[in-house]
């Protein structure tokens, strides 16, 4: 009996782990979270999977919640680094970035950083 627990437990401890697996998770950014940086031109930001840019976005605001002026989303060859040309210039002070990525295999997920200009 306690043996057929722990197998049912370690399935479904291995289905829970299989299914966050399958979302495209945000592996490195530039600027990197948390980093104090002179104002960016654009975000590059590098997932674990292949995106769908035309059901992805970017957004950056500043810690008023204004939104800053971006182009629009760019993958390289890889369907994997996006890169988001912010095309207002950034005043000192801190910005978040909230994204929402769609993978090829019709994933979706969500994440925010954020980052300071000097």
């Amino acid at each position: 009996m306690r043996n057929a627990i722990l197998i049912t437990a370690a399935v479904a401890a291995l289905a829970i782990a299989g299914e966050a697996s399958a979302h495209a998770r945000l592996l490195s950014g530039t600027p990197k979270n948390g980093a104090t940086v002179a104002a960016p031109k654009a975000l590059t930001l590098k997932y674990s999977e292949e995106l769908v840019p035309a059901a992805s976005n970017v957004k950056v605001a500043t810690a008023a919640g204004a939104a800053v002026a971006t182009g629009p989303l760019a993958l390289d060859k890889t369907k994997k680094v996006v890169t988001v040309p912010i095309t207002s210039a950034l005043a000192a002070g801190p910005y978040r970035v909230t994204w929402h990525m769609k993978t090829e295999d019709g994933h979706e997920t969500d994440g925010a950083f954020a980052f300071t200009v000097k």
